[in-house]
This record gives C-alpha cells, sequence and structure tokens, in this order.
C-alpha cells in the first residue's frame, strides 16, 4: 500500500470520529484504485462504516467525502456510488509525486539487503542430457524471483543443484562406452551436454530393442524390461560408482565435466548467473546423520527391518521413509541434508525457496515438516515455488526419446526470428550487421522469457513460438519497440529541453493524470511480486504500463508541442515510463535495446 492509500486511511479514521464520533482503525479502512468507468482516484468502501454511523451507506459517504474535502486541500472533489465514496486527487498531487519518482534513483527499488537472507534454487538439472524448454521456464522463474525479491530488499543467494549421480547418468556412461567410439566435444564439434545426451537416447533405443528381442521369443514384457543386458550393465556401473571404483569414476568425472561446460554456455547466452553450485554426488549422504540423529530425539521412528521413517499422519501426511533398511539414502535424505547444509553455509538464512515443478508438491511438504521436526529455525518459512509445465502443440516431451525442445537450439531459432521479422518491418534499418545480431538477440530472447514469464507460476501452459515475438499484444517485442520509442524522445530532447514536472494542473489531461498513477504504483508491484513469487505481476505491470503509454503517445505530441508546460509534462511522462519499463523487464532478466 503506498503512502496516498495510508494517508486516506488515516484521514477516514479522523473523520469517522469528528462525524460520527467513532473510533475506527486506520488499518481498517478499505481503499483501492477507482475504476476506470468512474470519477475518482480512489475509492473508499463505506459498508463496514454503516454500523458506526447510523446511516445509510450513501447519506454515510456523504459526509465522510464533505470533510475529506474541507480538510484535505489534496482532495478535490467526491462522488458517491452506492457504498463506495469515490475521491478526485488533485493534478498538483499527481505531478509532485511523478516529480518525486523522477528525483529518486532506482525509483521503486528497497535498500540493498534491507530485509532478510534468502534462498533460491532453480535449475537443477541431471548431467545426462542438454537444457530443454521445460528447464527454460525454471531457470527463467527461479532467476527473476531472485531478482525481485533483490529489488524489494532481501540478501538473495542464488544456488542449483546439479543431480550429477544415478542410474540416468550411467545410462549415458554404458551407451558411450558401447557406441562412443572415444567421441568427445572437440573430435565432434558438438557441446559436451548434447553429447552426452545423445547417448542417453542412444541408450534407450538400443535398450527397446533388446526388449523387443527378448519379447519375440516369448519372454514377457515385465521380465524382458528387467532382464535387458543394457540395463543391467548400466545398474552395475552405478554399483562400481557407490563403490569407488576408479575406471568409473574417471569416465563419470569426465562425461560429467562435458555436460557442465555445456551448461555453462548455455547459462552465459541467457544471462544467467549463480552464486552457489551443489553437487547431489557431495550431497546424496548429507542427511543420514540427520536422519539418525532424528531418531535419538524421537523425531523419526526405526523398524524392524533397520528402515527409518517419520509419520506425518498427524499434520494431513503419510509416513515417509527416510533410511532404507540397508542404510542407504533416498531422495528425501539428500534434501534434508542439503538443506540443513546450506543454513550452515549461509548463516542467518531465513529461508530457502525451491524452484520446482508442481508435480514434486507433496515431497516439499514432507521435507518441509521434516526440517521443523529436526528444529531447523526457519523451516516453516521454505516455500516450494510450483510451476506448472510448458507444452508444445505437438504434445509432451520426452527426453529419452529425444523429443525435447533443445534450450540452445531454441533460444538460436527466437533469435533468427526475431531479425526476420525485425528486417521485414524495418526495424534495423541503418545497423551494422553487427548491432543487428545483438539486437535480434535482444529481441529473440526477450520475447521468450516474457511469454514464458507472463503466466502465474501456478498455472500449464501451451508455448507459441511465433505468438511470442509478435510486435503487436502482450509479448516481450511490443514492450521493447515502445520503450525504445520513449527513450528516443527523451534522447532528442537531452541537452535542448530541461526536464521539469509542472505543477499547473492545466499542463495535464485526464489520460495523463491516469498514466501517472499507474507510473507510481511501480513499488508496489515490486513487493507484491516479492511476497507472492510471481514474474508475472511484474510483465504484466510492464504491458499494461507500455500499452497505456503507446496509447498516449498516439494522441500526444512531445517534443512538438508548442505549450512549454505541456511539453514538460510529457517529457515527465515518457521518463517514468521509460523507467519504469526497463526496471521490470531487467527484473524479468530481459535486456532492452538502445534502438529499434
Amino acid at each position: 500500500m503506498n503512502q496516498l492509500d495510508l494517508d486516506i486511511q488515516d484521514a477516514i479514521s479522523k473523520a469517522c470520529k469528528a462525524c460520527f464520533g467513532a473510533d475506527v482503525p486506520a488499518e481498517e479502512v478499505q481503499v483501492q484504485r477507482t475504476r476506470k468507468d468512474f470519477d475518482g482516484d480512489r475509492t473508499v468502501v463505506v459498508f463496514p462504516l454503516t454500523r458506526l454511523s447510523k446511516k445509510s451507506p450513501e447519506q454515510t459517504a456523504e459526509l465522510l467525502g464533505a470533510w475529506l474535502v474541507d480538510q484535505d486541500e489534496r482532495m478535490t472533489h467526491f462522488q458517491v456510488v452506492k457504498g463506495f465514496l469515490n475521491l478526485g486527487v488533485s493534478a498538483t498531487y499527481w505531478a509532485e509525486s511523478l516529480d518525486n519518482a523522477l528525483q529518486t534513483e532506482d525509483f521503486g527499488i528497497a535498500p540493498l539487503n534491507s530485509k532478510s537472507r534468502v534462498m533460491v534454487e532453480f535449475s537443477s538439472p541431471n548431467t545426462n542430457k542438454p537444457l530443454h524448454l521445460g528447464h527454460l521456464r525454471n531457470i527463467f522463474l527461479g532467476f527473476s524471483v531472485s531478482q525481485i525479491l533483490k529489488a524489494a530488499g532481501h540478501e538473495v543467494v542464488k544456488v542449483q543443484i546439479i543431480n550429477d549421480r544415478g542410474i540416468h547418468i550411467c545410462k549415458s556412461m554404458v551407451a558411450w562406452k558401447h557406441f562412443g567410439e572415444g567421441a568427445t566435444p572437440e573430435t565432434t564439434g558438438l557441446k559436451g551436454d548434447k553429447l552426452v545426451g545423445k547417448y542417453y537416447v542412444a541408450f534407450d533405443k538400443a535398450y527397446k530393442e533388446q526388449v523387443k528381442q527378448a519379447m519375440s521369443t516369448g519372454v514377457p514384457e515385465a521380465e524382458a524390461k528387467e532382464a535387458a543386458p543394457l540395463l543391467a550393465e548400466a545398474r552395475t556401473m552405478l554399483q562400481k560408482w557407490e563403490q569407488g571404483d576408479a575406471e568409473t569414476k574417471a569416465l563419470w568425472t569426465t562425461m560429467n565435466q562435458w555436460v557442465y561446460d555445456g551448461f555453462e554456455t548455455t547459462y552465459a547466452s541467457m544471462g544467467v548467473t549463480f552464486d552457489q553450485l551443489y553437487y547431489e554426488s557431495d550431497t546424496y549422504l548429507l542427511g543420514r546423520d540427520e536422519v539418525m540423529a532424528g531418531v535419538k530425539q524421537g523425531a523419526f521412528n526405526q523398524r524392524e527391518d533397520g528402515s527409518i521413517w517419520v509419520d506425518l499422519s498427524d499434520v494431513g501426511l503419510d509416513e515417509k521413509l527416510l533410511l532404507r533398511k540397508d542404510g542407504t539414502a533416498v531422495y528425501m535424505t539428500q534434501d534434508i541434508g542439503t538443506a540443513i547444509q546450506r543454513y550452515k553455509d549461509f548463516p542467518g538464512l531465513d529461508r530457502q525457496i525451491y524452484t520446482v515443478g508442481n508435480e514434486q508438491e507433496y515431497h516439499f511438504k514432507v521435507l518441509f515438516k521434516v526440517l521443523q521436526k529436526l528444529g531447523i529455525e526457519g523451516a516453516d518459512r521454505n516455500f516450494h515455488l510450483s510451476y506448472g509445465m510448458v507444452e508444445l502443440p505437438e504434445g509432451k516431451m520426452k527426453s529419452r526419446e529425444g523429443t525435447v525442445v533443445d534450450a540452445d537450439e531454441l533460444m538460436h531459432e527466437m533469435a533468427h526470428t526475431a531479425g526476420v521479422m525485425a528486417e521485414e518491418l524495418g526495424k534495423t534499418d541503418g545497423l551494422s550487421d553487427l548491432d543487428k545480431e545483438r539486437l535480434h538477440k535482444t529481441i529473440g530472447h526477450g520475447a521468450l522469457k516474457y511469454f514464458l514469464l507472463k503466466v502465474s507460476p501456478t498455472k500449464s501452459m501451451m508455448f507459441d513460438p511465433k505468438a511470442s515475438i509478435d510486435f503487436i499484444g502482450n509479448t516481450g517485442p511490443f514492450i521493447q519497440f515502445n520503450y525504445v520509442r520513449a527513450l528516443s524522445v527523451l534522447r532528442k530532447a537531452e541537452g535542448n529541453i530541461v526536464l521539469r514536472v509542472p505543477k499547473d494542473e492545466s499542463a495535464w489531461d485526464a489520460a495523463e493524470l491516469q498514466l501517472i498513477q499507474s507510473a507510481l504504483e511501480w513499488p508496489e508491484m515490486i513487493q507484491a511480486a516479492a511476497k507472492t513469487y510471481d514474474p508475472s505481476i511484474i510483465a504484466n505491470y510492464c504491458y499494461d504500463l507500455t500499452k497505456s503509454y503507446s496509447r498516449w503517445y498516439q494522441d500526444h505530441p512531445v517534443l512538438k508541442e508548442p505549450d512549454a508546460s505541456k511539453r514538460e509534462a510529457r517529457l515527465a511522462i515518457c521518463a517514468i515510463c521509460e523507467r519504469n519499463i526497463k526496471s521490470g523487464m531487467t527484473l524479468l532478466g530481459i535486456q532492452m535495446p538502445d534502438r529499434m
């Protein structure tokens, strides 16, 4: 809630005392922005106050409105619509607020590290395949939430845990040994993650062929799948890895490094960074001691077979296995240990935010309750940033069958498509080839990120590359184009016209005052997005502000406006919209072009 709304709450509280002799806590007064189809700027909901006034909603609103207009010079008039009091705020107030915003460096951005330290985990890929479209939503979402939390004042630590062990890794290793003929990224020209992913697909193809052959001799399907020689070899390799076999470990280290190098190239292209990396191969045993300690505390119970379980039926969950009877860890064990290690690595950590698909919602409910049972401070504040899947018109993607949309290829294709469309629209005329290439990437990657972030994380979505890169509508390119338009106006005015916000009410019309109000809501948008971990709030604010600016720009000449006061007013509007749009898109991880 902004200062104006807080002031109105306080004023209504005083008005109730003056008009009705009643005490009303200011925080109980409901204030909201007036709907566009009614006169006014702020609306007070009067219905709850009638029990104090002992009058009808209309009479109550009339008395309160008259008191406010008389007592507060910012209030110019009021309108009563049933149980709602609509208040008109003076143009001078909005002009002064705009002036203050323009004079404030990083308007809307809270002081650095003025709030608690939080950790955001995102990406967390497997090292048996390259990043794909599904990863992109995760990565862009986690990175954007990190940026938003930082803008809201939090100290943010960005981490990922790389899933670099397990049977899926061994499948790629087995296939490379059988079919690779010593292939490396250098000898093949393939990025390391793509090379390893190629053999993951090759394993699945060969495995299915072995199953098919066994079934053709009369072996039941379930038995054929279980007895396939390739799968048996992968299981043996996993056992050797866990036993520390030198040859297996060496191949594992080499192939994983190929993947790490490939990931780094992709992250650099995305503009994404991390503060700390965790590896499953290091963390998968961390939770064992914590679980054993939990048994001693009475938080967990050990059964006769030696397995350890936690009973969460008292909080509406089931019993959950934490350690197998042979003492080996499960995924939950690993996550318990990793979470506790992170609290140790980053003292004062207030909460951990896990960016993971919605199919893992139950897992994280259990994890957070387990951590609470272990007495971990702040565990009740941990959050699962759950998101829906991304699908294509053709259906779901399958990594083992090689039907995923590769992240690198998609980003390259988006940049190429952006270039084709920009050329057709004449938006790159006069640019050098290098500048064109940079612009195409800025537009293409911006379109991709915006399309994936404009939808609330909780919703599944269909990705449409063509629609995402349109220069019209709720798209990244539309916002980028209008941002450049505002920037161009300011660039042309620089040195010739002083940027000054006129306080003369005649300098502003109703459309401009509405646009200023939208621009001044920026700090609230950041806080709302941070509170809900929802970048779509920022994305759609940027679009709404851009759309309003675009409409206003069509009807309001700026540099050619003969009236000096109006010209200055319009330049100020260009300035605040340009700043807010760039700030918002930056929080989404989207670069903004200088020319277009």
